[in-house]
């Protein structure tokens, strides 16, 4: 290290030096880094030795024994994304360098540092020479302003060349299923199989083909048996988003094929908005764009309470006025006015189906291929009563994208009460097999319990329904019908102990028959009231 630094520490295999001056700090690093090139230059790649630099301009706190604070914490972070032989510096260094060093900076964007509360503006110095097999660094391109992804190849582990192709089908099919999601960037297939074979810095592919996400997989195949591992990497940290494995029989190639397929590209989706809603928890929200707060908000939806369902409604509007064109923000809003007034009893149902359907005209007026909106159009003629209506809506979602969990779902509701309980149950477990881990499942649950009651199995019916408590101890609607099943099989300690401890307001249908209540299955689920003890 040059004599101006005024204290050197190690940690581990790292080393952390400070410096009286930015400028000196900033030439050090990329002489660190020109002489190391040179050193690798002559010596095979396998034994080459590529480091990391992370500059930083701030405040740290000295003590007997070492350096620490944020601007510490920082280079540090900094030094994490930067790629092998590579120099990273904040903005706050690079204010203070760009006029008094002749080096190219390229801006990278602001980062999202772990540990780190506020975004860090980043930039990469293009060093003079470069590490022997390593390309020289391209322009970066500038991430979408919607969640994009990279699907790359998928690497062959078996030593057979034929299963190279097996992984190419699989990765080529993922990327059609991805395509088919609007909200979605997604790099076409050439672009992203020109790294096949290659060992990449994940970093450096986000930063050549513009994407925050990045698929990577594998294939193995021993005997009639195959294994495909594939994970999902936010590649502008390194962080895993979500990982998985697969082991099939290859009795039908194919077959195996489409499953995995299916099964990959069904996971990723609900990966990628999980990432993004956390992502946007870190930002202040005046600091939010129209997806982020779209996101924001569906991360307070979930959460099922009224108090932060009523903070979602901001978020979305919050939204649609950064972008009057967002189609989503339009259908998660009316989406929030109808369940309000549903679960919460905040407005009149019949108003708030009214606004919903205004709302998501409105939405896909604005994108007509938004699955979701016809599904929320769906739930507008669900509250009304046209359950018929919501039928077809539901099938004209699932024509746009067949793995439109909500729109299975919603549908599955809707045929219970037409009668059609046996198509309604299946279609009911297909959302559930799509979306696992809904926030709303409970929801699902009950109308599955529904249909057993209204079949006359109130056994199966109860224990659905302690199902759907279980999920949201809240949901009125589920002890309604629990203390209906439990009337109807005689056991009356346990319905005097439900009316004890039920939420307040569960029995609000119960005395005003929903829209898309016939009058037979009403009064079936009045008898079993009674039978419980329940008074009119």
């Amino acid at each position: 290290m040059p004599a101006s630094t005024s204290r050197i520490d190690t940690a581990g295999d790292g080393i952390l030096a400070e410096y009286p001056s930015i400028v000196n700090a900033v030439e050090c690093a990329v002489a660190l880094q020109n002489v190391m090139a040179e050193r690798n230059a002559s010596i095979p790649t396998e034994r080459q030795m590529r480091f990391r630099v992370g500059v930083n301009l701030g405040d740290v706190i000295h003590d007997e024994q070492r350096v620490y604070g944020d601007g510490v914490n920082i280079a540090s972070r900094l030094e994490s994304i930067a790629e092998p032989g590579g120099v990273c510096i904040s903005g706050e260094a690079f204010a203070h360098v760009q006029r008094k060093l002749q080096l190219r900076f390229a801006d990278i964007g602001e980062h999202q540092l772990k540990n780190i509360t506020n975004p860090v503006r980043v930039y990469r110095i293009d060093t003079t020479q470069h590490v022997m097999d390593t390309p020289p660094t391209r322009s970066t391109l500038t991430l979408p302003d919607k969640p994009s992804i990279a699907v790359l190849p998928f690497t062959n582990l078996s030593g057979d060349p034929d299963q190279e192709y097996f992984g190419d089908g699989i990765a080529e099919d993922i990327l059609t299923d991805l395509a088919r999601l609007r909200w979605l960037f997604v790099i076409a297939r050439n672009s992203s199989f020109t790294f096949r074979g290659k060992a990449v810095d994940i970093r450096l592919v986000s930063r050549e083909l513009g994407v925050r996400y990045v698929l990577e997989g594998s294939v193995r195949r021993a005997g009639n048996r195959i294994r495909v591992t594939a994970q999902l990497i936010d590649a502008t940290t390194g962080a895993h988003v979500w990982a998985s494995r697969y082991d099939r029989d290859l009795a039908d190639i194919f077959t195996v094929q489409d499953e995995i397929t299916a099964a990959i590209a069904t996971a990723i989706a609900p990966a990628i908005i999980d990432a993004e809603q956390k992502r946007s928890l870190h930002k202040s929200p005046e600091r939010l764009d129209a997806w982020e707060a779209y996101h924001r908000g569906m991360w307070h939806f979930a959460m099922g309470s009224q108090e932060n369902v009523q903070i979602a409604r901001g978020f979305f509007e919050k939204s649609t006025q950064l972008d009057p064109n967002f189609a989503s923000a339009f259908a998660a809003l009316a989406w929030q006015t109808m369940l309000s007034a549903y679960r919460f009893q905040t407005s009149n149902l019949a108003e708030a189906a009214e606004i919903g359907e205004r709302l998501t005209r409105k939405a896909l007026a604005l994108d007509p291929h938004d699955a979701v909106a016809h599904t929320r159009l769906g739930q507008a003629h669900y509250y009304r009563g046209d359950l018929e209506g919501c039928i077809l809506n539901c099938d004209n979602a699932v024509a746009i994208d067949g793995n439109c969990a909500t729109a299975y779902g919603l549908k599955g509701a809707a045929l219970v009460f037409t009668g059609r309980r046996q198509e309604g149950r299946a279609s009911i477990q297909n959302y559930l097999r799509l979306s696992p881990r809904d926030p709303g499942r409970e929801t699902r649950f009950l109308e599955l319990a529904i249909s057993h009651y209204f079949d006359g199995n109130y056994q199966q019916a109860a224990e659905t329904c302690q199902q759907a408590i279980r999920l949201y101890a809240n949901h009125g609607p589920a002890y309604r019908f629990l203390l209906a099943s439990l009337g109807q099989l005689g056991r009356q300690a346990e319905c005097e102990a439900l009316m004890a401890i039920a939420p307040a307001g569960y029995d609000h249908y119960a005395r005003h028959r929903p829209p898309w209540f016939g009058l037979k299955d009403f009064e079936h689920m009045l008898e079993g009231l009674r039978k419980a003890g329940w008074s009119e």
